[in-house]
């Protein structure tokens, strides 16, 4: 079906105009369309947030509304309160393990296996490594020093570059951190009110040991690495290496 569909799109949009020229805006629609269509599986999840939270029977995402849909329906999508759930096999265990840690993250496949292969060439445990990894993100880092409500607004921040890396704007969600590392918002964003109700949050926050953080002057310092226990203890790490183990 797919393939039809397919032949079908480059038929009609890819068709020549006289003298065989193609029209390039068609072209790029016909290659948009190819790539969407071998890579869906390593793109990252557009879709209702609320399914994978039920799918995973866990609140994901952070946000105080998943837990509210979790509690008013403590099931599967596509399921009811009546339905018997099938138990899953081992396989299915592992990758609804390293679905909901690349879910948590908000990273597509291609970025979670290169993240596997960094930690698995490394010297140490590959499992504790890759949380390590995981923590060291910039987004992560902001969420975890409490500069932003869920992790999906501190990826928000990251992106758009609202806070400088060693005085230098990074606009890269997944830059990774080290020690020393400053992080501060950019002067033009520090009077902004999105970060009002996030300071207003802070007052009762513990932010991990790993990070020295300034609330007054939205301000981060990494004064270490991310130990195991520091980690997202959501996680069931052993789950998601010996799934990429067995591929």
């Amino acid at each position: 079906m797919q393939s039809s569909i397919l032949l079908l799109f480059l038929t009609v949009d890819a068709a020549p105009l006289e003298g065989g020229v193609y029209k390039r805006k068609d072209v790029m629609a016909s290659r948009l369309f190819i790539s969407l269509t071998t890579n869906s599986s390593l793109m990252k999840y557009t879709g209702p947030k609320a399914k994978r939270c039920r799918r995973q029977g866990t609140n994901i995402y952070g946000s105080d509304k998943y837990d509210k849909i979790l509690q008013r329906k403590p099931y599967g999508p596509g399921k009811g309160p009546r339905t018997r759930s099938k138990r899953p096999t081992e396989f299915g265990r592992q990758l609804l393990e390293k679905q909901k840690a690349r879910d948590m993250f908000g990273l597509s496949e291609r970025q979670f296996v290169r993240l596997y292969k960094t930690a698995v060439a490394s010297q140490d445990q590959t499992g504790e490594t890759l949380l390590t990894l995981l923590e060291r993100r910039l987004d992560n880092a902001l969420y975890r020093a409490g500069f932003a409500l869920t992790r999906l607004q501190s990826r928000q921040f990251s992106a758009h570059g609202v806070f400088t890396v060693n005085g230098v704007r990074v606009t890269s969600p997944s830059f990774r951190l080290s020690v020393g590392d400053v992080i501060e918002v950019r002067s033009k964003s520090k009077s902004s009110p999105v970060f009002t109700p996030i300071l207003e949050a802070h007052e009762k926050y513990m932010p991990p040991s790993w990070l020295k953080v300034d609330p007054s002057n939205l301000k981060i310092e990494v004064v270490g690495l991310p130990a195991a226990e520091d980690a997202e203890q959501a996680i069931d790490v052993r789950q998601v290496i010996e799934y990429y183990s067995r591929r």
